[in-house]
């Protein structure tokens, strides 16, 4: 396999050129003075070298060791907890958390940058501290000052690592199904009875405790979603001091043995009369790990987006050094074959990998930095709206980056052929460490069915209408020149309108209508929106063109994303105005 190498560039052109983001989050208060004197780039430059360094040479011997189980505990492949220490002693596990607690305070724009090198480099290593992260953010932004002060800075610091405890047995995407139970005790405390499964880094031997967050009921609990808490329940006790102590009441049954991140122990976990403590107020435990979600949520769009590279950077190294067949021009003087990328087909594959890579990165920066004005903004008009962009794009980044990803990953296996198949390049464990991406943290099925009964629907349009009115703007403002990127993205937005329109007529009078629409109808809203974010890169490189190579390649790479990607709505619209008549067949027919 090709070395990793964290794509710098591309992350600085955005950051720094397209988004403007140092200056723009200059106007923040709570940012201001971050991002100053070179720090980002100072931030991204280590990430890029620890990563390629210490994390990516661990990605094939962890997939083919995996994770061992052995009465309760978990260990990691070789070299993962060295590479863990190593990590930590960088501070990355707390990249964005509160300087307060011990973070270094950097915004999500920079944070999902370094999330997107650590999951190219290895998913599964990457797994453990954005975990951490997650759980961090719900703890700082629900939990009580003291719980804060006890667990936040080892947690930042990497000493300790978090995970997340929602699904059950008999409750998955149905979270209101859940039946563990939390009884009240002494000293403010609960104990907690139930089993959770697929819990990534339940268990596990990389740091010296883990923080569980664990959705449970209170014995006075409502039925439903409504009667959900939320509980912090550490491995080990923790006394007054912050002294790691005895073993708490929570174990791991066992591991899951799965098709990929198999260096990621996803476990079983038992909690039996477990001690834990409330986050946030009885019966709101929902909404508080929704906090974490949304977040983990762009995580693993960014998950799917990392695995694109990792493939595409492999694939491209191949395709120029692996010699095989004659151009279309005939072969090279004096040899009797050429590099396979000469080869059209060969550079459509690549070509496609690069737009919908470079296309995702940008969505996903975008996204940040929505969810960077909703956290930090002084503004209340644009903190809301900040906020709405973010409830209606969370799983159009979620979903589609994913589904992106998996393409893109089967494309760089492609153009290796028979190498792609087998181990030694590595491209086979890209596809299958992706697979999964499609399915945590909310299936991509239902992310579709989120975004448009929920978030489209339930805002009867408004939500849409939003994003679409700030695509409008960006071309109204910026025309002059832009023409051959501006036109066709005007046009798809005009599609897009007139589908939503189209579909939430249809629902009043057919309740199959979203359902069946929805999947196609977040593809179609994400190459809308990939071309909204290729529109404004071109626009960047226009003002860059004939001062380097980058921004002739980056205008190159736009040119084929509206000529050969964005067309690709066409055929999912057809497929939505075909309506729900074809999926209405006798259940004996399957």
């Amino acid at each position: 396999m090709a070395d990793y190498c964290a794509p710098l560039c591309d992350m600085r052109f955005l950051l720094n050129d397209v988004f403007r983001i140092p200056s723009r989050y200059a106007e923040l208060p709570k940012l201001a003075g971050i991002l100053d004197d070179g720090i980002a780039d100072a931030i991204l430059e280590e990430a890029g070298r620890i990563t390629a360094a210490v994390v990516a040479p661990l990605n094939r011997s962890g997939d083919e060791e995996g994770c061992s189980w052995q009465d309760g505990k978990v260990t990691t492949p070789a070299g993962f907890p060295e590479a863990y220490r190593a990590y930590a002693q960088g501070g990355w596990p707390g990249v964005g958390g509160d300087p307060a607690f011990g973070g270094m305070g950097m915004p999500k724009v920079i944070a999902a940058q370094i999330e997107e090198m650590v999951n190219a480099a290895n998913l599964s290593f990457g797994l453990y501290p954005m975990l951490t992260a997650g759980a961090c953010l719900a703890i700082h932004m629900h939990g009580s000052e003291a719980l804060k002060q006890a667990y936040l800075p080892p947690m930042h610091e990497g000493r300790w690592s978090g995970s997340m405890c929602l699904t059950e047995p008999q409750a998955g995407t149905e979270l209101g199904l859940i039946k563990t139970r939390a009884e009240p005790g002494a000293d403010a405390a609960f104990r907690l009875y139930g089993t959770k499964i697929f819990i990534t880094g339940g268990e596990h031997d990389l740091t010296e405790n883990i923080v569980h967050l664990v959705l449970a009921r209170l014995p006075d609990a409502p039925p439903g979603p409504k009667g959900i808490s939320l509980f912090l329940v550490p491995k080990f006790l923790v006394d007054a001091d912050g002294r790691v102590g005895e073993r708490n009441a929570v174990s791991c049954g066992s591991i899951e043995h799965k098709m990929g991140i198999k260096a990621s122990s996803t476990c079983v976990m038992n909690f039996d009369g477990a001690t834990g403590y409330l986050v946030g107020e009885p019966h709101r435990g929902l909404a508080a790990m929704f906090t974490m979600m949304n977040y983990e949520r762009l995580g693993v769009g960014i998950q799917g987006l990392a695995l694109g590279e990792r493939s595409y950077q492999t694939a491209l190294a191949y395709a120029r050094e692996r010699v095989q067949g004659k151009g279309p021009g005939g072969a090279t003087a004096g040899k009797g074959a050429d590099p396979i990328l000469v080869h059209p087909d060969v550079r459509r594959m690549l070509l496609t990998m690069k737009a919908l890579n470079e296309g995702g990165r940008a969505f996903s920066t975008y996204v940040a930095t929505q969810l960077d004005i909703a956290r930090y903004g002084s503004d209340a008009a644009l903190r809301e709206r900040a906020e709405s962009l973010v409830a209606l794009l969370t799983p159009v980044v979620k979903a589609f980056l994913t589904d992106m990803g998996l393409e893109t990953t089967v494309h760089g296996q492609q153009v290796l052929g028979g190498h792609g198949y087998v181990r030694e390049w590595g491209q086979e464990q890209l596809v299958r460490d992706c697979r999964i991406t499609q399915i945590y943290e909310g299936t991509n099925g239902i992310q579709a069915l989120d975004l448009l009964a929920r978030k489209v629907g339930g805002s009867a349009g408004a939500l849409c209408s939003l994003f679409t009115a700030e695509i409008r703007g960006f071309v109204d403002a910026d025309a002059d020149g832009l023409a051959e990127f501006a036109d066709p993205l005007i046009e798809a937005v005009q599609q897009l309108e007139e589908l939503t329109t189209w579909l939430l007529e249809q629902a009043r009078t057919d309740p199959d209508a979203l359902g069946a629409a929805s999947v196609e109808y977040l593809h179609v809203f994400g190459y809308t929106a990939y071309a909204y974010m290729w529109a404004r890169m071109a626009r960047t490189a226009l003002d860059l063109q004939g001062q380097d190579e980058f921004a002739s390649a980056k205008l190159a790479t736009a040119r084929f994303y509206f000529a050969r990607l964005l067309p690709r709505t066409a055929s999912l619209i057809a497929s939505i105005r075909s309506g729900s008549g074809s999926l209405k067949v006798d259940e004996a027919w399957f």
